[in-house]
């Protein structure tokens, strides 16, 4: 409902700033060049927004289609299928009830993705008279590195996010076996295989490895704006911590494995960015930052140690028996790929349709495949899949191609682009993407990025 809402006031803004020739202050109309506002966006940016906007729709026709045009709807009480007539060169679904639920909640999560960054591109009053005096805003302190909505919405999810890890790191040290000591769940009953507020603990180390790089992005571009004159910001780097601790902590293998791939990754780009840009900052911020840096791996990997390690270590010996189960699995519904290439089985159905393809009644019929790409291709098709890479691909070039908007400083670029392609590793071989509260951050990152451009935003550094 939440996004439905948030759809309904976007609509409502976009009608009164069409009808009554609102002229609202934007960041994507913002040249911080000539520290004027431009009467269109630029070009390149109004392109890929248009794109953008039209693959959502794409996606939402296409879900609707499929409904609409259902070969079957399965009941579940008789578990028989009940056929339909179907226009076989149009989507269609094998199971009318799941592609409709599917239909909404992507509705609702469109809502929320656009609501979000058309917020996040409006400007404050504080700001907007800031801009014209260059550096400061109305109480003398000088304009931050991120527009004041955009740090709102940071520090929300970046603290949310570590109050959320240290509570799962106290159930798992109390072994608790209810969710946030509260439900107890029916799947995966013990303690030790759920994390927090997540039955199953990988989909909760995936939801902090989204996390946790944006959190640490986040403090990296304060802290080369504010150096030492601000300490409040620091609070950031000890909420990255424990969020990054937190995919070893609950001893997930995939969680762990990506974890330390997110984190080479941001050691090797970090030092391609010392070595091939210009040295604009003074030595001492920078030998501040690498020292504060030590003390996030440090704190992180002890804390991974102490709480989780010992656990976590047995099951990396048995990592390899753990996924062949799941290449049975994939087998079985690769056929299902291959049956129905273009269209899928209908977004939503996979778990309907692949009972049809166990090999035994033995084999077991899973609620998700443990592999969202394999999932997605055969529930949307190809022609569905490309759709949605194609929206992320706009997304992706927003940074590099189009000019205004906030300025992304890199560090934060790359951090948060790791955290989304280290939940994209994670869907080769679990189900991320199937579980509401990870797609939802995930958008809300992908909202962030398509609001950020390299050339021109809120700082000239």
């Amino acid at each position: 409902m939440a996004g439905y809402a948030l759809g309904i006031l976007l609509l409502t803004k976009l009608f009164i700033r069409k009808v009554k020739g609102y002229p609202a202050s934007r960041w994507e109309n913002f040249s911080a060049r000539s520290g004027t506002h431009l009467r269109r966006r630029h070009p390149p940016a109004r392109l890929l927004t248009r794109t953008l906007a039209g693959l959502t729709l794409a996606v939402l026709a296409y879900c609707l289609t499929s409904v609409l045009n259902a070969a079957a709807t399965y009941n579940s009480e008789t578990r028989l299928f009940e056929y339909h007539h179907s226009i076989g060169w149009l989507p269609h679904s094998f199971d009318s009830h799941r592609t409709w639920f599917t239909f909404w909640m992507y509705l609702g999560l469109a809502g929320s993705f656009w609501a979000i960054r058309d917020w996040l591109l409006g400007m404050t009053p504080d700001e907007e008279r800031a801009i014209h005096t260059g550096t400061e805003n109305d109480s003398g302190k000088p304009l931050m590195p991120l527009p004041s909505r955009l740090r709102a919405l940071l520090w929300m999810v970046c603290v949310n996010g570590a109050l959320l890890g240290v509570e799962a790191i106290v159930q798992r040290a109390s072994g608790s076996t209810k969710l946030l000591f509260l439900a107890q769940p029916l799947v995966n009953p013990e303690g030790e295989t759920q994390f927090g507020p997540y039955a199953y603990r990988s989909n909760a180390a995936q939801y902090f490895n989204l996390l946790w790089p944006l959190c640490l992005g986040f403090w990296w571009t304060v802290q080369r704006a504010a150096g030492s004159r601000a300490k409040s910001h620091h609070l950031l780097l000890l909420c990255a911590a424990i969020m990054a601790a937190c995919p070893i902590i609950s001893t997930s293998r995939g969680g762990a494995l990506v974890s330390a791939g997110i984190l080479t990754l941001m050691v090797i780009s970090s030092v391609v960015i010392h070595f091939f840009s210009p040295n604009t900052h003074r030595r001492q911020t920078q030998k501040g930052t690498a020292i504060l840096l030590c003390l996030f791996f440090a704190v992180t990997l002890a804390l991974g140690w102490y709480f989780g390690w010992e656990t976590l270590a047995p099951r990396m010996e048995q990592i390899q028996a753990g996924y062949q189960g799941r290449e049975e699995m994939y087998d079985a519904a690769r056929p299902m790929a291959k049956d129905y290439p273009l269209f899928g089985t209908g977004p939503g159905t996979f778990a309907t349709v692949f009972q049809l393809y166990r090999f035994s009644n033995s084999t077991y019929w899973p609620e998700q495949l443990h592999n969202d790409w394999l999932e997605t291709r055969i529930t949307f098709g190809w022609l569905g899949l490309f759709l949605l890479l194609t929206a992320l691909a706009c997304v992706a070039l927003r940074w590099f191609i189009a000019p205004g908007g906030i300025r992304g400083d890199r560090r934060f670029v790359i951090l948060a682009w790791l955290g989304l392609i280290g939940c994209l590793v994670h869907a080769l071989f679990d189900f991320p993407l199937q579980i509401h509260s990870i797609l939802f951050l995930f958008l809300v990152i992908c909202a962030i990025l398509f609001n950020m451009g390299r050339k021109f935003g809120v700082s000239r550094r």
